[in-house]
């Protein structure tokens, strides 16, 4: 009986959605772009292809889904539903128009330092509500951050993105895209913290100021050859256990590079707060939490609103290409405060207890 229960509610899951077109295909998940039945509201509905796993859906496919499941933020994509088909998960997505990759590369965009200001408000108050619940996105680049049709930016794609509740804990280094990697997995930590993700926000902060990667290597010795001769090759002094991570090579030592070399025209603030992202010891690397409050959001100018952005014309195939590897969605803490300009009020972080969610 319990089972047709299963059965029959996720055939009325599935019966709420329409799928129209696809729109992005990768080796394990298909993208369509649907609507809901009863509103028509505009939808991507992800079907991820359990039949390419020998044994069911992969490991990342499971995290994904607990994941969206589990949180909701207005800066993080949601997910409205899930449900199965044949041998298929199909997750519901809500659809957004475009990211934020395709605006820096679109040069005829022209965006100013409160705009910049204003995606890396609301891509720090994304990655802080996932940081508070103890989750690490582990893929913070671009195009894994979409923008809504009124301007909002929310983090996608949480595929490689774990629980963070054991320090102690091995982890995989091979998570986060190259060029947004942080030294501390070039270097092959296995133990490592929230902070990998700042490392990320740190290239995509430089990015938005320069309009192309900051750092563009080919290997992971060529990201690290590239790293130090942009920003210099770190001490012993400034980051000490540098030598004893497992894939430490020692490089010719290249003095420290001001940041004002690459964005001349970045604020004191600016600049404070980029080399605080990008500083090698992942324990003095700034939290996201503590970004929040630095005065680069406190100074003029002010975070343009979100509704005022500037906005790159919707491409469906894009989207369904930033989709197809995974998805995303998270919930409103109802107990954040924001003062009149967005920005949280400061407050004791509180831990989720996960064995109380939904899985």
């Amino acid at each position: 009986m319990a089972q047709e229960d299963a059965d029959e509610s996720n055939l009325q899951t599935e019966s709420k959605y329409q799928k129209d077109r696809k729109i992005g295909e990768g080796t394990y998940a298909v993208v369509y772009e649907g609507r809901q039945v009863a509103t028509g509201r505009k939808v991507a509905i992800k079907k991820i292809k359990i039949g390419q796993f020998k044994d069911g859906l992969d490991l990342g496919a499971i995290r994904e889904v607990k994941h969206l499941q589990e949180l909701r933020h207005p800066n993080v994509i949601e997910l409205l539903d899930v449900f199965s088909h044949k041998k298929n998960l199909n997750l519901v997505l809500e659809y957004l128009d475009s990211d934020l990759e395709q605006i820096i590369k679109d040069k005829s965009i022209v965006f100013t330092a409160a705009d910049t200001k204003s995606w890396m408000l609301m891509m720090l108050r994304g990655l802080e509500f996932c940081h508070r619940h103890w989750i690490l996105h582990r893929d913070m680049k671009p195009n894994n951050l979409l923008i809504s049709h009124d301007g909002q930016l929310k983090l996608a794609d949480f595929g490689l993105a774990r629980d963070w509740g054991d320090p102690g804990k091995a982890m995989s280094t091979n998570v986060v895209t190259l060029w947004y990697r942080p030294p501390e997995l070039l270097f092959g930590a296995k133990e490592y913290s929230l902070n990998v993700d700042m490392w990320s926000v740190g290239c995509i902060f430089a990015e938005l100021m320069l309009r192309t990667p900051f750092l563009a290597g080919e290997s992971e010795l060529d990201q690290l050859n590239k790293m130090f001769k942009a920003i210099g090759t770190p001490t012993v002094e400034e980051w000490p256990a540098m030598e004893s991570l497992s894939g430490y090579v020692q490089f010719e030592k290249i003095e420290k590079v001001p940041l004002r070399t690459y964005v001349s025209a970045a604020s004191g603030d600016t600049l404070d707060l980029l080399e605080k992202m990008l500083t090698y010891d992942p324990l003095k690397r700034i939290s996201s939490r503590d970004a929040l409050f630095h005065p680069y959001f406190r100074n003029h100018p002010r975070p343009t609103p979100p509704a005022n952005l500037p906005k790159k014309a919707p491409d469906p195939l894009k989207i369904g290409a930033d989709l197809k590897r995974n998805a995303n969605g998270c919930m409103v803490d109802e107990d954040e405060e924001e003062d009149e300009d967005g920005l949280p009020k400061r407050k004791v972080a509180r831990r989720i207890d996960f064995a109380a969610v939904k899985s």
